[in-house]
């Protein structure tokens, strides 16, 4: 996986611009909680597809940047989540044991 740090708010419109071409995913990430480091890894190994647009947010460092996510995609704040932008919107939104590369890709395919 080819991850793009968000760390900075601005990057949230440029988000918004990217997924009106192709979706995007974000997922947001506590260093601090180990529910969370078990999601990225068994996302990072089942990862099996080319897709530009995956965005990795350290939630420790960058808590605004989630709330600001949270606000503009209308998303409750979870921690770990994945979200999935297309045209402009959160279109899916998982957190916690429900993250999963097999309910991920399908949504990234149909939206591509």
């Amino acid at each position: 996986m080819n991850w793009i740090n968000l760390t900075n708010s601005s990057q949230i419109n440029e988000i918004i611009e990217l997924s009106k071409l192709s979706p995007v995913l974000i997922f947001k990430h506590s260093t601090r909680c180990s529910i969370s480091s078990t999601a990225l890894n068994r996302l990072e190994r089942a990862w099996n597809i080319d897709h530009e647009n995956i965005y990795y947010l350290d939630l420790i460092a960058h808590r605004d940047i989630s709330n600001a996510l949270a606000e503009t995609f209308q998303v409750e704040h979870q921690s770990p989540q994945v979200m999935i932008i297309s045209n402009g919107k959160s279109i899916f939104d998982e957190s916690h044991w429900e993250i999963s590369f097999d309910t991920i890709e399908p949504i990234l395919a149909q939206t591509a």
